[in-house]
This record gives C-alpha cells, sequence and structure tokens, in this order.
C-alpha cells in the first residue's frame, strides 16, 4: 500500500507540473485556463487518480485474495500431510505392536517346540528301557556268549547272590527253579553246577550228583564241566562209593587232561587206591 500511494503522489505530482508548466507558457491575459477549468482539471485529475488507486486497490485486494487462497490451501494441504503422517505413524506403531506380538508368539512357540522335543527324547528313551527290559541281551558268563532275555539274568543273578551269601538252601530252591523255567537258557548249564554245589554244600549229596550229571551230560564242553565231574566224584566219596568215585576221576582226566580239576583228580586217585 506505502508503494502505491508513493507512485500515486508522484503521478499527481507530476501532472500538476505539467499543467503548471502549460498555463505558464500561455500569456496571462489569454484566459485560456480561468479558475473554472482549472478546477475541472483538478477534479479530473483527481477522479483518474482515484480511478488509478481504486484499479490499484482491486488488484492488490485480488493479489491479497490469491494470497490468502495460497495459504489456506498450503494450510489445508500441510494439515493434509499431518493427518497423513499421523495415520502413518499410527500405523506403524501397529505394525510395530504387531511385529512384537509375533515375535513373542514365535519365542513361545520355539519354547514349546524345545520342550515337546524334549518330551519326545523322554519318552523314547523311557520305550527304548522298557523295551530292553523285554529284549534279549548278549550276556558272557563262564567263558561263554549267549543271548538271554531280562528276566532269565534277573533270576539267575538272585540265585547266584543268595549262593555267595551264603544261603546254600535258598539258593538251591533258585537255581532249582531257574532250571523248571528256562531249561533252554545259556545260563542253565551254570545253573545246574551251582545247584550241585549248593546242595554238596548242605550235604545233599545224592541230590548234588543228579545235577552234576546232568550239567556234564548237556554242556559237555563247558567251562565248568571238568568242576563239575569232580563235585561229583567228591559227593560220591561222601556217599562212600569209592568204586564209582575212582570211575569218575577216571574219565575226568581222560576228558579234560589239561584241566585243574584233572590235576585235583590224580590227588584223589591217589589217595582212594
Amino acid at each position: 500500500m506505502l508503494l502505491f500511494w508513493k507512485h500515486s503522489a508522484q503521478y499527481l505530482c507530476r501532472l500538476v507540473a505539467i499543467s503548471a508548466c502549460f498555463l505558464a507558457l500561455q500569456p496571462a491575459h489569454a484566459g485560456l485556463f480561468d479558475d473554472e477549468e482549472a478546477r475541472k482539471a483538478i477534479l479530473d485529475l483527481r477522479t483518474r487518480v482515484d480511478q488509478h488507486r481504486q484499479a490499484q486497490e482491486a488488484q492488490n485486494a485480488e493479489i491479497k485474495r490469491n494470497q490468502d487462497k495460497a495459504l489456506q490451501d498450503a494450510n489445508e494441504s500441510n494439515a493434509a500431510l499431518r493427518r497423513s503422517l499421523l495415520d502413518l505413524q499410527a500405523q506403524m506403531e501397529a505394525l510395530r505392536a504387531d511385529l512384537a506380538r509375533l515375535r513373542g508368539q514365535d519365542e513361545q512357540l520355539a519354547r514349546d517346540v524345545a520342550e515337546m522335543q524334549r518330551r519326545q527324547k523322554d519318552l523314547a528313551q523311557g520305550v527304548d528301557e522298557r523295551v530292553r527290559r523285554f529284549e534279549p541281551t548278549k550276556v558272557q558268563l563262564d567263558g561263554r556268549e549267549f543271548m538271554a532275555e531280562p528276566n532269565e539274568k534277573r533270576d539267575y543273578d538272585n540265585a547266584f547272590a543268595l549262593f555267595r551269601k551264603p544261603d546254600y538252601a535258598a539258593s538251591s530252591s533258585a537255581f532249582a527253579d531257574f532250571i523248571r523255567r528256562n531249561p533252554q537258557s545259556g545260563y542253565t548249564p551254570s545253573a545246574y553246577f551251582w545247584l550241585g554245589n549248593a546242595q554238596y554244600a548242605n550235604k545233599e549229596y545224592s541230590a548234588a550228583i543228579t545235577n552234576f550229571r546232568a550239567m556234564i551230560s548237556a554242556a559237555p564242553d563247558h567251562p565248568k564241566a571238568p568242576e563239575a565231574a569232580l563235585g561229583l566224584a567228591n559227593s560220591q566219596i561222601e556217599l562212600k562209593d569209592n568204586r564209582a568215585a575212582r570211575r569218575t576221576l577216571d574219565d575226568l582226566i581222560k576228558a579234560y587232561p589239561q584241566s585243574e580239576a584233572a590235576v585235583a583228580a590224580k590227588d584223589r586217585l591217589t589217595r582212594l587206591r
């Protein structure tokens, strides 16, 4: 506005100056411009100035309207942009929350899977252990290797533990029961041997003879067979059947000449003759 009034004043001044110069060039007596004409000229000049001012004000108003509209549009655009940014921020926060929730679910799922795997492993181990209780296992006894059921090993070990206690009566019953229930077991020859020894310790010599013979007959190549033959001869000696004892000792020496039992058999033969 200040610039407008500055230009208007300059324009008015130029018009007045031009008018004054024009009047000065005319003879004073000519009277070309009287007071009325001067007033008209001034009024006309004012009218032009007002028109110019109004046009300039209208132009400035239009510019201001345009500026206000541009500013309003810019404000509205900024407001829309802020709303968009707020919406985007809210969406990002929601995504972060979902991501955190999913991570938590993944971690829980990983823990659940690990726990399930541990339980499956424990269950598999438990099943394997239960299965092993019923599956035959490889056993080494008295220099021989064979497959045996778990209950066979258990019963034989229990009977042998009674023999070593020593509880010969209980051991005799346990070994006899074992032989009755497991006649084809790899433990059976050894069970006959220890049954005969338990009966010999209990002075049940006739029963001992029967079981020593059963052991030798069932497994003549068994590592305990020479000792069983010696036990048989000792039982016969206890029963005063020296003739049968000498025959048993002779058979022992012939069948197992390299055994320690054969050395003992020779000593007993010497004493019996």
